[in-house]
């Protein structure tokens, strides 16, 4: 008997929906709390459906975090797509336009943080910074090769530049999740949260040769955000289930 045809489209379609209520029960429930049966249940589908798209259950986490990237990557590609930007400016658009993207989706982003930075998914977290440094490499080297051309940033070979530029943006990141945690737990106040990323910030100043202040790396707004305004929501039992 010949094997059944496989369509595509609804292949992929089925997938989506597995991803999609996966996002929702990391935010309603965390992903340490939902089973492979709750999923089940919400996508109304069998478990060998499940098993036929991941082979386990992180394997459904990596593919919700790809997605979040995906739509994270095509968000700034319109910023560095964006001709009447000079360089300093789609550098300043970048970082925001990150920065806003993650404050919009902060209930699922808080749902995800202990999981994300747990030691059981220290592989899954290095594989993803290997592909955001593929895919995000292309974007600082084009802003950089804009910038030298007309004078702004005094540096040379863009492409090695913008893999070492954004070495730092990760680094900063990966302290972002530390302090993060640290601010949780009261040993951290927001005055040195504020210091460490202003570190960050005239480092990339001075790399890229651009005047002092000429961007930051998160500004004051979002760094309240995230280390005032979003850690009670985070630290709050009641919200698994609202």
């Amino acid at each position: 008997m010949a094997a059944r045809a496989l369509n595509p489209a609804r292949h992929a379609g089925k997938r989506d929906e597995f991803v999609e209520a996966g996002q929702r029960l990391i935010q309603t429930k965390g992903y340490e709390h939902f089973s492979v049966e709750d999923l089940l249940s919400e996508v109304g589908a069998s478990k060998g459906a499940f098993y036929h798209y991941f082979d386990s259950k992180q394997a459904l986490l990596e593919a919700v975090i790809e997605r979040l990237v995906d739509s994270g990557m095509a968000v700034v590609q319109a910023v560095v797509d964006d001709e009447s930007l000079t360089a300093v400016d789609k550098l300043r658009r970048y970082f925001s336009g990150i920065a806003n993207f993650k404050t919009e989706r902060v209930d699922f982003l808080l749902a995800l943080m202990r999981v994300w930075y747990s030691d059981d998914n220290a592989i899954v977290r290095e594989k993803f910074r290997r592909q955001l440094v593929r895919r995000v490499t292309p974007h600082m080297a084009a802003i950089i090769r804009q910038g030298m051309a007309a004078g702004d940033f005094t540096l040379t070979e863009p492409d090695q530049m913008g893999r070492v530029v954004l070495s730092l943006i990760l680094d900063a990141t990966d302290e972002a999740g530390e302090l993060w945690f640290a601010a949780v737990d009261g040993r951290v106040d927001l005055a040195t949260i504020r210091k460490r990323f202003a570190a960050y910030s005239t480092a990339l100043q001075r790399l890229l040769g651009v005047p002092p202040g000429a961007f930051e790396l998160i500004d004051d707004e979002v760094l309240s955000f995230w280390f005032q305004e979003a850690i009670p929501t985070a630290t709050n039992p009641r919200r698994e289930n609202q």
